[in-house]
């Protein structure tokens, strides 16, 4: 690597620098080489997964806080690590921004990203910088899971509980919050649900190394378009019980305009909750929480393909579809 002072030098050492980089027994050789060099443990497979995290499509320049686009870019990736019961061990970034953020927006990002890192215990290997008028982020996470323990979406079968993690549609309310006032309140749970998501790693690998779950995913995109994914995957069917989703509550505020709770936790992305299936002979080892966090059984797996939504009223109905899908058209 040319180490002689240029601009984009200078950056690829605060970038080092400020987003904590280090080696450890898995990254043998990080930044300031062509290429790092990791080192898995025995008896361990990888696990890799890449995301993008771009401007306009997944955040707002003028709206989302940068130190909160450096948590949630590595905090999406994360996830994916997290929903196969594996554990991060490091990542790599791919960063792309115009030279009027190279400044004190960058320095934010990087105190962001720099607490993922190390809340997480997933430090910068290495990764890649350019200039472009919009920003753009690619990160790439190598994470660790014992020999075939890995947990698919494609093991559940016909009887086994459908469960969820944590509260859903909290995230998709924030972003309503955020998209409707001037000023953030970081301090709402909504808002920092949004901003600032938690992976579910501890939860991931307990479910994988006790063997209770069947197969798992995370909600990225709301439960009424992941799941399906699963499904398919394993090639049934679902039921799902719209009174037992956990949904957030929106407290009563003059003027606020009412909010359905169920077509927030069944469409609204960006919660990184866990989304797994329990044979019934092991539901009993379920918790109702798992360290403080919500657990809760909201349907079944059936045969077929046929996904179905029980309302609240006791009707079924076909399992609407309005979670995100970056390539489906707006409606006219």
């Amino acid at each position: 690597m040319n180490t002689r002072s240029t601009p984009e030098n200078d950056l690829i050492r605060r970038i080092r620098t400020g987003a904590g980089a280090r080696l450890n027994s898995a990254i043998q050789l990080g930044i300031g080489d062509d290429a790092a060099l990791f080192s898995p443990r025995r008896g361990y497979e990888t696990v890799l997964t890449c995301d993008w995290f771009l401007e306009g499509t997944h955040f707002l320049r003028d709206k989302h806080p940068a130190d909160s686009v450096g948590w949630k870019c590595l905090a999406r990736a994360v996830s994916d690590i997290a929903a196969m019961g594996a554990e991060p061990r490091c990542f790599l970034l791919g960063l792309a921004l115009p030279d009027s953020h190279t400044g004190r927006w960058l320095n934010e990002f990087l105190a962001g990203l720099r607490r993922a890192a190390r809340s997480f215990k997933c430090p910068l290997a290495g990764g890649d910088t350019t200039r472009r008028d919009e920003i753009l982020l690619n990160v790439t996470v190598v994470g660790e899971i014992l020999w075939g323990r890995a947990l698919l979406r494609s093991g559940t079968r016909p009887g086994d509980t459908i469960y969820v993690s944590g509260r859903l549609g909290e995230a998709e309310m924030g972003l309503q919050h955020i998209r409707s006032k001037r000023r953030i309140a970081k301090s709402e749970a909504a808002v920092r649900k949004h901003l600032y998501p938690e992976p579910r790693i501890a939860l991931g690998r307990w479910l994988a190394d006790r063997r209770i779950a069947t197969s798992m995913m995370d909600l990225s995109d709301g439960l009424s378009t992941d799941l399906p994914r699963l499904c398919s995957a394993s090639g049934v069917g679902a039921r799902l019980h719209a009174a037992r989703i956990p949904a957030v509550k929106e407290p009563n505020r003059p003027g606020a305009k009412n909010v359905d709770a169920i077509d927030l936790a069944l469409n609204g992305g960006d919660d990184y909750e866990l989304l797994f299936t329990v044979r019934p002979n092991k539901a009993r080892q379920v918790p109702c929480a798992f360290h403080g966090l919500p657990l809760t059984a909201i349907g079944e797996i059936v045969r077929g393909r046929k996904l179905t939504l029980v309302r609240t009223d006791g009707r079924e109905q076909a399992l609407p579809r309005g979670g995100w899908d970056p390539f489906r058209r707006p409606a006219r």
